[in-house]
């Protein structure tokens, strides 16, 4: 990006542009926040860490930094987003197209979750630099969201002073509040057969490769009903061609804003797995696990308020809707803090044409003061 276009862009954007190009997938996010901390730290912010990053093997731990309130009575808040991304498969070199930041090579940007990373901050910027009242502030950096919300699932909320959390991680226009997330499980199965020559004795082998086709051919995924999605991520196995594979490993996923529907969609998918191991005499393993579970939040509930408040301030039109992933969201509220996501104008995360608009950035700098304003009153 030519400097003369660097100057042109607001505080916010070039932040983000700062952070977005240095890469931090999720395991490796010590960089970014290597880069952060001596900002906030300039900032005046009390800066704490847990063991997060030993916990799960994470490239940081989750990062607290506190700003004291200057007013009594309010309500204290934090703000939530991740350092991590899914993997970078090129380089990531930030350019405006059209007035929207997006990366140069065909690969992430990195919006999701920098862009709220770089909004949080400069709002609190703002905030310090005006001596703005605020009732207490506390941003949350953490690792590890892109693979199950591990950092966030990890962070005890006995540690913070807020008593709810704000995050932004949700592709849509900024006004949008999401009021439900599904559970999500994952499923691994390995399909063990027996190997032979595959020109000399194929009949000898048992292929769990075969297996695992028929298991996926014969699996209900994709758009299940209006609250449930299945997936089969990946598949691997086998050695050589000329070898009946004898192991086959497969990864997929289930999530549903409604557990019975998650239960039936888990216990098919599991059914179809066995019959694919039955019909190609196979031995089969299978393990489920829950990666996070969902939520419906009452639209009475504070944080929506405070939020919805917030957004009106700002002249944005508050609007309820279900998700169909996850985010730090569903970890803070199963640890017992309330929280809500918002939609912050992140669009086509995780694709190589992901990008965010500048005036996107700049309207949640200006959500994020106005959430500031709204909690120094009591909710």
């Amino acid at each position: 990006m030519s400097e003369r276009t660097m100057q042109m862009l607001p505080p916010v954007a070039l932040r983000m542009i700062e952070l977005c190009e240095i890469p931090s997938p999720s395991r490796d996010e010590g960089a970014v926040a290597a880069a952060i901390v001596p900002q906030l730290t300039a900032l005046g912010a009390e800066i704490s860490e847990d063991d997060a990053a030993a916990a799960i093997g994470a490239g940081c731990n989750n990062i607290t930094a506190r700003f004291a309130p200057i007013v009594d009575g309010g309500t204290p808040i934090a703000f939530v987003a991740h350092l991590d991304t899914v993997p970078p498969t090129d380089r990531i070199e930030v350019e405006l197209v059209d007035g929207a930041l997006t990366n140069r090579h065909p690969t992430i940007l990195g919006a999701d979750d920098k862009a709220a990373v770089a909004a949080f901050m400069t709002a609190i910027e703002t905030v310090i630099g005006e001596g703005r009242p605020h009732a207490g502030i506390e941003l949350v950096l953490t690792p590890c969201e892109e693979i199950g919300l591990l950092g966030a699932a990890q962070l005890d909320p006995a540690t913070l002073a807020a008593r709810m959390a704000i995050v932004y991680d949700h592709t849509g226009s900024i006004g949008r509040v999401v009021q439900s997330s599904p559970s999500l499980s994952s499923i691994e199965a390995t399909f063990v057969g027996r190997p032979a020559h595959a020109g000399i004795v194929p009949e000898n082998g048992r292929s769990a490769l075969l297996a695992a086709s028929r298991a996926i051919a014969a699996m209900p995924h994709g758009r299940i009903d209006a609250e449930t999605t299945a997936n089969v991520g990946t598949i691997s196995g086998g050695t050589a061609t000329n070898v009946v594979a004898e192991r086959c490993h497969v990864t997929a996923e289930a999530r549903s804003r409604s557990e019975r529907a998650l239960a039936s969609q888990l216990t098919a998918m599991l059914d179809a797995l066995t019959w694919g191991a039955s019909e190609s005499d196979v031995d089969l393993e299978t393990r489920v696990d829950r990666v996070f579970t969902g939520y419906a939040l009452d639209p009475q509930a504070p944080q929506v308020r405070l939020a919805q408040r917030a957004l009106e301030r700002c002249g944005h039109t508050p609007e309820l809707v279900p998700s169909g992933g996850g985010s730090d969201v569903n970890a803070l509220i199963a640890n017992g803090l309330p929280a809500v996501n918002l939609c912050n104008g992140m669009q086509a995360v995780h694709t190589d044409e992901e990008r965010i608009a500048v005036e996107d950035l700049v309207a949640m700098v200006d959500v994020t003061l106005a959430i500031v304003d709204e909690a120094r009153a009591a909710w």
